[in-house]
């Protein structure tokens, strides 16, 4: 499985590419991040995110596009942003037929570290260890969408039983509402 993960924002949006399967070691397949000009207009910089994250999705081909859910914050300006910069992502996949999933931060934290309360610094460190690399991805938004893509790899296999388990059991009940 390859993922490409996308920790978006307006200003840097940490995209990272990891391939492989829950249970065996996983490969850092790309890491970096979409910067834009806080200067430049809104469109601009939604247009450069887009730019960015199509060249990634040409790249690297990923079958999973994981982004962060976006989630409250005291500051209104910077969740906007984040959901902007979101939604450019998952434009971008759905244009190519790609699926989507979405992670909350305490989820790809607790995923990865084990704790959902886990800091920047616990989540480079172990990403840096998970994927076997020399050092921590910078800046900290890079390391994030690799954590989502790792959260993704590891947790799609039970989400997808869970889905299938779902869809049995609904088609299931409407057969015997019609029989």
């Amino acid at each position: 499985m390859r993922v490409l993960g996308v920790d978006p924002g307006l200003t840097r949006c940490g995209v990272g590419v990891v391939e492989g399967v829950a249970g065996r070691p996983l490969t850092m397949v790309g890491v970096g991040v979409v910067r834009t000009p806080v200067d430049a207009e809104l469109g601009h910089r939604l247009v450069a995110i887009e730019q960015g994250i199509e060249q990634w999705l040409d790249e690297h081909r990923p079958e999973y596009v994981a982004v962060e859910r976006v989630f409250s914050q005291h500051n209104v300006r910077t969740v906007m942003g984040t959901a902007q910069a979101s939604a450019v992502a998952m434009l971008c996949a759905a244009r190519r037929g790609i699926p989507v999933a979405l992670h909350t931060p305490s989820e790809v934290k607790a995923a990865v570290t084990g704790s959902g309360r886990a800091d920047k610094a616990q989540v480079g460190a172990m990403v840096t260890r998970l994927l076997r690399l020399s050092a921590a991805p910078k800046p900290a938004d890079a390391a994030d969408a690799l954590a989502l893509a790792i959260c993704h790899i590891w947790r799609a296999p039970a989400q997808n039983r869970l889905q299938q388990a779902v869809a049995l059991h609904a088609a299931n009940a409407t057969k015997g509402r019609t029989a």
